[in-house]
């Protein structure tokens, strides 16, 4: 991200709007350049209802992690926005966006043992979308409108001052877990030259040769970034980072009415084989419920199988679904790894309601287990770390998946596990998402579910995710619930007490000791006892844990007196009753 993007002419994009562009950055009189910088300009429909992306970051030097945090910054910030639902408006597409990263960066920056190691930048966005400026600001840097041959300052420094010699940054991203982002609209004109820049430009640059430099310039923009490099290279012993966006042409029609079209879609029919929708070829329905319905369909053009999902019709005047829905492809498209399933791209602008994800030809977890009853610890084993690592990839980016079951896991014909379905899906710090923790269904079910969705006063985390993987684990090593099944019917933390765990060993005598110790602290009732992360779950899992171990020292009368004693006095009797009947 920290490379300029030449550019010697006006890109000419799809006949509407047109821009000119370019950037540098340097490390300058620094060993390590923690600026970040990054543009992005689409073609086709994401120029319309998207726009084009201008992003400028410097890394907090204080941080230990600042190059790391600006770099997060700026490619985070484009690629998700890229990701976010069409039918959203760009503020909030932002917002959205925006929240999610400050989130991500201040909960890597716990990690340290001191804030200053933390993951923080400043971070400023220009995004030209239709006819308007829309502009997100936290920090320091710098966003400049050159119209008229007069310099105006679009954005507030965040910065306290203590003296003439010493200030400090008052609002970063990753800095606090909530953070403060100054928003701005301003409609744009032809020939508007906008100027993003960090404070090792304009803090040894004058705003009047600034504004000087700009208008001689503002014909070759690639020598302009050059000529201010330069000019504050002189004197500055800071990072030098700046992008130039010049509007060239704007739409004729304002973008927003594509924008109400889509937000506006309709809900689709129920499809039938042979139909096509959008390109789209209806092969067969795969799924039904009442609030989704899942199709195998086939793009004509590129000749491949993908999966549609669509709402049900039951949930056409139900805002809060219809919400969850546009939002489940946005999360999906978040997450990149093997093991969580891939929200595909749309062939064309949809004319309804629906989003594509890849086609696994494979089976669920569930049809799995009925054919591998209690499977073998290698077979369960393989299974879990790979689902194991699709949660992880999901809590990296701030993630609750909230519906981990066996029906939720699909398995290609090689055992590749993917985890599929975002519906309750709960993204840190993002209220728009308000799933509901009652057991309704719309998170998964109480034989999959951690107790504190049900019962308690704890909050949910990852470690409620983990404990539905413990479980999953649990019932494909024994062919039994945790707890004998008695969980679901718990409502209270007193209804919690009288529950006992059932070691693994005792259903499955072929289960390790080690690995039912894992179980067993992945399994606890109380989230604060169970593993912090399930990475560390799935190192206990293939490396036995010495503490598990020592469980192999004690003998078995003492592992289960009672039993021992019973099957004892069973046997007495027994011989009892041979003696008496010999006699007679």
């Amino acid at each position: 991200m920290n490379s300029a993007i030449p550019h010697t002419a006006p890109i000419r994009l799809d006949g509407q709007l047109q821009l000119d562009v370019a950037q540098r950055t340097a490390a300058g009189q620094k060993t390590v350049n923690e600026d970040a910088i990054g543009i992005r300009i689409p073609s086709g429909k994401l120029l319309t209802t998207k726009g084009a992306i201008a992003a400028i970051a410097d890394g907090v030097s204080a941080a230990e992690s600042g190059k790391e945090a600006s770099e997060t910054c700026v490619q985070g910030f484009i690629n998700d926005y890229y990701s976010t639902p069409d039918s959203w408006s760009v503020q909030k597409s932002g917002m959205q966006v925006l929240t999610a990263l400050n989130r991500w960066l201040f909960t890597q920056g716990r990690h340290f043992q001191q804030a200053r190691h933390g993951y923080v930048s400043t971070l400023t966005v220009l995004i030209i979308e239709s006819r308007t400026a829309y502009i997100f600001h936290v920090g320091d840097c710098r966003v400049y409108r050159l119209r008229g041959g007069e310099l105006e300052l679009m954005s507030s420094d965040h910065v306290t001052q203590i003296s003439k010699q010493r200030s400090y940054l008052a609002r970063a991203i990753g800095l606090d877990q909530h953070v403060q982002i100054d928003y701005r609209e301003e409609a744009v004109d032809a020939d508007d030259l906008f100027l993003l820049c960090t404070d090792g430009i304009y803090n040894c640059v004058e705003r009047g040769v600034i504004e000087t430099t700009l208008e001689q310039g503002r014909t070759n923009l690639e020598a302009t970034c050059d000529t201010l490099m330069q000019l504050a290279g002189a004197s500055s012993d800071d990072n030098l980072s700046c992008q130039l966006v010049r509007i060239d042409q704007l739409p004729v029609a304002n973008a927003d009415d594509l924008l109400q079209k889509l937000t506006a879609l309709p809900f689709p029919p129920i499809l039938r084989q042979g139909m096509v929708l959008d390109g789209l070829c209806v092969e067969r329905a795969l799924h039904s419920s009442n609030r989704s319905r899942l199709y195998l369909v086939n793009d004509t053009k590129a000749n491949q199988q993908l999966v549609m999902k669509t709402p049900s019709v039951d949930v056409e005047d139900d805002a809060a679904s219809i919400e969850r829905f546009i939002m489940e492809s946005w999360i999906g498209a978040r997450i990149n790894n093997q093991h969580v399933i891939k929200i595909a791209r749309r062939p064309q602008l949809p004319t309804c309601i629906y989003y594509l994800t890849e086609y696994i030809a494979g089976l669920t977890l569930e049809q799995w287990m009925m054919e591998h009853p209690k499977a073998s610890v290698n077979e369960a084993l393989f299974l879990i770390e790979q689902l194991i690592k699709a949660v992880r990839a999901l809590h990296l980016r701030d993630t609750l998946h909230q519906d981990i079951k066996p029906d939720n896991i699909l398995l290609d014909a090689n055992g590749l596990v993917k985890l599929i379905d975002f519906r309750s899906c709960q993204v840190a710090g993002i209220a728009e998402i308000n799933v509901s923790k009652q057991p309704d269904g719309a998170l998964a079910s109480a034989d999959y579910s951690a107790p504190e969705y049900f019962a308690g006063d704890h909050a949910s985390g990852q470690h409620s995710d983990l404990f539905s993987i413990a479980t999953i684990l649990f019932e494909m090593l024994t062919g039994e619930l945790p707890y004998s099944g008695k969980l679901a019917d718990c409502r209270s933390n007193a209804d919690l007490s009288r529950l006992s765990y059932i070691p693994c060993y005792q259903l499955n005598p072929l289960v390790p000791l080690w690995v039912d110790g894992a179980l067993k602290k992945a399994l606890q009732t109380d989230p604060d006892l169970r593993y912090k992360d399930v990475s560390e779950f799935l190192h206990d899992l293939k490396q036995p844990n010495p503490a598990f171990l020592a469980r192999q020292t004690v003998p078995p009368i003492k592992r289960n007196t009672l039993r021992y004693w019973q099957a004892t006095v069973a046997i007495l009797v027994i011989l009892q009753l041979a003696t008496l009947f010999l006699l007679l």
